[in-house]
């Protein structure tokens, strides 16, 4: 969630993010105004509960004459400082109410508008040519034994798969080789819950507009993750970090599930767009001054991985409209797909701010030793999609598939053949 305090210093920098998401300014008002109604029932609920005090001193010094008449009135104040904190809880609970309704604060120079709108900053690459009719990657899979979309749809339904052979070997390398880059770079490795709690998933912004889009088993109230930024955002809920010796970062390999609602008819060939899948996922906790620099750090390796799968693709800023509630900015990667004839997303890297740790009220000390809420950010190191664009973009006429350099020690192949 926002920070009140900049609201209220600077609100038209929040209303000026709000129309860069296309979302509703006027929620600023309305918060404003609600926190004006609840800091007066706070210093309402001060002076109820101050008089109640004074006049219990009263009685204790009183006159048996006078003590019934006080006793009266002890009774009304009471009954005062109750409906006062009545009045405080309820004010309390409307600020909640509306400041989750506001999306947090875009960092300046995010593009205004909405999934098209985004800012292309670079390619890096060649984009193959070929001298043949390229096949996609689901026709690639089956004929090298590596996908099976058929017996998946059998056993679980639309969008689940088989990944056989070669094709698991070539996931768990490219997730292994993302975990040894981040081990290398001081992100601490973890395989984290798959399941978590409400207040987690609630925490990192991600049963807002999209909570259909989460899987949740309603018998223990838990909810699968469609990301392990859940989990390792929930991981120091509540707690002070020591980011004297600068961010912490963690990696999680994990599994992660996602509804896909409102996707029916995209991306309804091949393992593009799934219910499940296997990621290798950055997390990084900070100060927020360090927030931006350790931004285009995880880009960094972003790409630095794209590089290694010798993949061209190119990096966009995106648009305000299609951040999510929790990013104040947010870069993809995105690869050349050659039967599309376009790229499509394989990372995306955002910075969160202090909009999640707010949320779950982790917090640093500065250098006066007063807590301050921490910033998050989150990047994807490799997943089950970057298969699409390496089996497209390294098949040769005969059907065979190269093998990029980085993946060959965990495939033990160089060249995947067609099964015979």
């Amino acid at each position: 969630m926002i920070d009140l305090k900049l609201l209220r210093e600077n609100p038209d920098l929040v209303r000026d993010s709000q129309r860069t998401r296309g979302e509703d300014p006027t929620l600023v008002d309305q918060l404003l105004s609600a926190d004006e109604s609840r800091r007066t029932s706070i210093a309402a609920a001060d002076t109820a509960r101050g008089e109640q005090k004074a006049h219990g001193k009263k009685v204790g010094q009183a006159s048996p004459e006078e003590r019934p008449a006080l006793l009266e009135a002890a009774g009304a104040l009471k009954q005062a400082v109750k409906d006062a904190e009545e009045s405080e809880k309820a004010a309390a609970a409307e600020v909640d109410r509306i400041q989750r309704l506001l999306s947090n604060v875009v960092e300046e120079g995010t593009p205004a508008g909405g999934e098209d709108d985004f800012v292309e900053i670079e390619r890096i690459g060649e984009i193959p040519t070929f001298d043949f009719e390229p096949r996609d990657h689901l026709e690639l899979g089956e004929s090298l034994g590596l996908l099976d979309m058929e017996r998946g749809a059998k056993v679980s339904g639309a969008r689940f798969y088989f990944l056989t052979g070669y094709g698991a070997l070539l996931q768990l390398g490219m997730l292994q080789l993302a975990a040894q880059k981040a081990n290398a770079n001081g992100f601490t490795l973890m395989i984290p819950p798959v399941l978590v709690r409400p207040e987690i998933m609630q925490g990192t912004g991600f049963l807002g507009a999209h909570a259909d889009e989460v899987y949740k088993l309603e018998a223990d109230d838990l909810y699968l993750v469609g990301t392990s930024e859940v989990a390792l955002a929930g991981y120091h809920q509540g707690e002070i970090l020591d980011l004297s010796d600068g961010p912490k970062r963690y990696c999680g390999w994990s599994s992660c599930f996602r509804r896909e609602a409102g996707s029916h008819g995209k991306d309804t060939r091949g393992i593009i767009r799934v219910h499940q899948f296997d990621k290798v996922e950055m997390f990084s906790w900070c100060k927020p001054e360090d927030a931006h620099a350790e931004h285009q750090r995880l880009l960094g390796f972003e790409k630095e991985m794209l590089q290694a799968m010798g993949l061209p693709f190119r990096v966009i800023d995106i648009a305000g409209g299609d951040l999510g509630s929790s990013a104040a900015r947010k870069y993809d990667c995105e690869a050349w797909v050659p039967t599309q004839d376009a790229y499509r997303e394989l990372t995306s890297t955002s910075n969160c701010t202090t909009f999640q740790a707010r949320r779950l009220g982790v917090r640093y000390r500065d250098s006066s030793g007063k807590p301050q809420t921490a910033a998050t950010l989150n990047g994807t190191l490799a997943t089950t999609r970057w298969l699409v664009a390496i089996l497209e973009n390294h098949q040769q006429a005969d059907g065979s598939v190269v093998v990029p350099d980085a993946l060959r020690p965990f495939v033990g192949k160089d060249v995947l053949e067609p099964l015979r």
